[in-house]
């Protein structure tokens, strides 16, 4: 690209608006990082392109071509070139995304293991990668398991994890010549310093009791302590082994979940009635007020449906846990919202691949997509104040599967 294309922005991106490519996003893509390339070797000549300055240390030497693999296509990029010296753009030809170079591995993965030719030019298409050799891929299959394995295994010493959110994604898999389907066990904490990371990743081939007891135990190993209240939707044993594995833990019932329970108990017609009145149980300003509200919700429902009165009765310890805590973080703890937000980030690269072609393939993908929302979770602002952390460790709660109120730990005491 020329240079003095690479300076008119608004004339490039202009262009390829009113053409109307079919190319258009890799088009762009491109552009930008030409930009990008462009601007950076301005910086070490100390003068722009053209420009005629005292501060000039160096100047151009023409382009060079390279390739670039992208998920919006294979783009050709004009790296810029030096009379004196070299340039080369590290931080985009060398640091790959993990969870591009997964969705690349899962690819070959798929090749090496006899999945059909066309499904496998679907995927390749979809990536936007024109070819990959053998070494290109065992290399990045290498380097990426390992920073998986790392992360998966690394020791959880930022607690106490006061909240964690736990959830189950169905994912198919080919095992033994048939597509079976396993969960993907995933566990979101909030750490001491009141930042959320992801704590675990697990493959099991069942969402029962001992798939959860597994998993939690596994995390406790690894430093998983100081669990307040642990939020999800009622996986099939789920609740029994947060009592085994994380005594002293409540469990509060995903209430967006919980809704859709209910609203199977009621016909179709009144479901937006029932739906707003469940709804204004948790509009309350304060505990008392909540449990009023129920109350009253309860006797209204009762009168046209009691079938669903009795299933909201039954789960009004579990969808209000999370009223033993401050106020100030109510809208965090009472549903599974912000592990929904991860699982559709998730499924945004696992529905690319579709079929897995073995349980790696999964963790491979999964554990870089997770990997890299941690990492931006660190770069961002606290999820939940320091202070009212503080509090909410010292809030005794008591549940059914753990009558007698928690007592914190002596040190958070302190």
């Amino acid at each position: 690209m020329a240079a003095e294309q690479s300076l008119n922005v608004a004339s490039l991106l202009r262009e390829h608006l009113e053409s109307a490519s079919p190319d258009l996003l890799r088009e762009m893509v491109k552009t930008f990082a030409d930009l990008l390339m462009s601007a950076e070797a301005d910086a070490l000549c100390g003068a722009e392109y053209g420009e005629r300055s005292p501060e000039r240390t160096n100047s151009r030497n023409g382009y060079r071509a390279r390739e670039w693999d992208t998920r919006a296509g294979t783009v050709e990029l004009a790296i810029p070139k030096l009379r004196q010296g070299s340039y080369f753009p590290d931080w985009l030809l060398q640091h790959r995304r993990r969870a591009e170079q997964a969705l690349v591995s899962v690819v070959a993965t798929s090749y090496l293991l006899g999945v059909s030719t066309r499904r496998v030019e679907k995927l390749v298409a979809q990536l936007g990668i024109k070819q990959l050799s053998k070494s290109q891929v065992s290399e990045m299959a290498r380097h990426l398991d390992a920073q998986v394995e790392a992360f998966r295994n690394r020791p959880l010493d930022a607690g106490p994890y006061t909240f964690v959110w736990v959830d189950a994604l169905v994912i198919k898999v080919r095992e033994h010549g048939r597509t079976i389907n396993v969960h993907a066990l995933v566990a979101v904490g909030v750490n001491d310093d009141g930042g959320r990371e992801v704590l675990g990743l697990e493959i099991s081939s069942d969402e029962d009791g001992a798939g959860w007891l597994a998993f939690l135990r596994s995390l406790t190993a690894r430093g998983l302590a100081g669990v307040r209240l642990v939020i999800s939707d009622a996986h099939r044993g789920l609740v029994s082994a947060i009592g085994a594995a994380l005594p002293g833990a409540g469990w509060q019932r995903c209430r967006t979940h919980y809704l859709r329970n209910l609203l199977a108990k009621v016909p179709k017609s009144a479901q937006p009635w029932v739906a707003t009145l469940v709804r204004t149980i948790f509009d309350q300003p304060d505990t008392d007020a909540v449990a009023a509200q129920f109350t009253r919700v309860l006797d209204m429902i009762s009168e046209k449906f009691p079938d669903a009165a009795e299933h909201l009765d039954d789960a009004r310890e579990d969808i209000l846990a999370f009223t033993a805590f401050p106020t100030e973080l109510w809208r965090q703890i009472r549903s599974n919202n912000p592990q929904e937000r991860l699982n559709k980030e998730i499924r945004r690269r696992t529905d690319v691949v579709g079929i897995f072609p073995n349980r790696a393939a999964i963790i491979r993908l999964v554990g870089a997509v997770l990997a890299e929302q941690t990492d931006e979770w660190t770069e961002g602002r606290r999820y939940m104040g320091l202070e009212i952390l503080r509090k909410a460790r010292l809030t005794p709660i008591t549940t059914s599967q753990n009558p007698e109120p928690a007592t914190p730990p002596a040190e958070i005491a302190a």
